[in-house]
């Protein structure tokens, strides 16, 4: 079997789209479609189920995928090996990155990383925590940075550092000019959370399971999908919420929004460096981790 073809159906398997898969490899979607079809000819029975909305691996499908991840996990191993051996680092690293350090953190260290090492191609995939963790149980990626502890027994974690999480408002709120509110006060403004799944959501569940609250005594206003979205929302007066500073560091410092503490709130989560507990790093992911724990010092 041919690798690229492989490299091919994994993308398809992964991102549940041809088109989508097409886009990841560089190709044009019949282009994909042609080399699905002549992998399946090779094996002799169908791969992808095409007839539903989402592109989804057959019992077949599924059981070549699990084999072809091997292959081209080894295939990975080997020219990376060779490569170190020649004093280089170089191959390919999917990334996973929980909304705030997917954003406003990994692309810093990913580029300084790259520059480092030039022959790296690394891949960011930004998801909510729940969905990087997913993905790192899957085997589609290899070590991620998400804003919540994990759950799942498969999962390995290192809390890095602190990432400090503040009551955000417009400047133009009555709270504007204050540098922290009371929890009482806050229970009843309007409020905007981030979607179930979120490592935003849980930091906010905790803090207010420690005060003996919950999210449901929130005046929630509005869910929304992203932390972008969250502080769009916010600057257009929506209702308040509690986002990382660093994805609201820019509009601090201009003013647009204010950033404040609530009494009695823990408002300090952590960053964990996330990967699988019983999977070896590859080579390449064991320099990057290296530097990301460098890099988040």
């Amino acid at each position: 079997m041919d690798l690229w073809q492989l490299h091919i159906f994994c993308r398809v398997v992964e991102s549940k789209s041809f088109s989508k898969a097409a886009e990841a490899v560089h190709l044009s979607q019949p282009t994909v479609s042609s080399h699905i079809k002549d992998l399946e000819e090779q094996c002799g029975c169908r791969l992808i189920d095409r007839l539903s909305k989402e592109a989804a691996p057959t019992q077949a499908g599924r059981l070549l995928y699990g084999y072809a991840r091997r292959l081209l996990a080894l295939r990975e191993e080997a020219e990376t090996a060779l490569a170190q051996h020649r004093g280089e680092i170089q191959g390919d690293l999917v990334i996973g990155g929980s909304t705030t350090p997917g954003s406003y953190l990994l692309p810093r260290v990913i580029g300084k990383f790259k520059v480092k090492h030039p022959r790296v191609r690394p891949s960011l995939i930004i998801a909510d925590t729940q969905r990087v963790i997913a993905g790192i149980v899957e085997g589609a990626v290899e070590v991620g940075v998400v804003g919540a502890e994990a759950r799942d027994k498969n999962i390995l974690q290192e809390r890095r550092i602190e990432d400090r999480m503040r009551l955000i408002v417009p400047a133009g709120h009555p709270w504007g000019s204050k540098k922290k509110v009371a929890l009482e006060e806050l229970l009843g403004e309007p409020f905007i959370v981030r979607e179930r799944g979120s490592g935003t959501l849980k930091s906010i569940q905790q803090s207010l399971r420690q005060q003996g609250h919950g999210v449901e005594e929130l005046n929630i206003v509005a869910d929304m999908g992203s932390t972008e979205a969250v502080r769009q929302a916010i600057r257009d007066g929506i209702g308040v919420s509690i986002l990382s500073t660093l994805a609201v560091a820019d509009d601090i410092e201009s003013g647009a929004l204010k950033a404040l503490a609530v009494d009695g709130l823990d408002l300090t989560r952590g960053l964990f460096i996330t990967r699988h507990r019983q999977r070896s790093l590859s080579p390449l992911a064991a320099a990057f981790v290296d530097f990301l724990k460098k890099a988040m010092r």
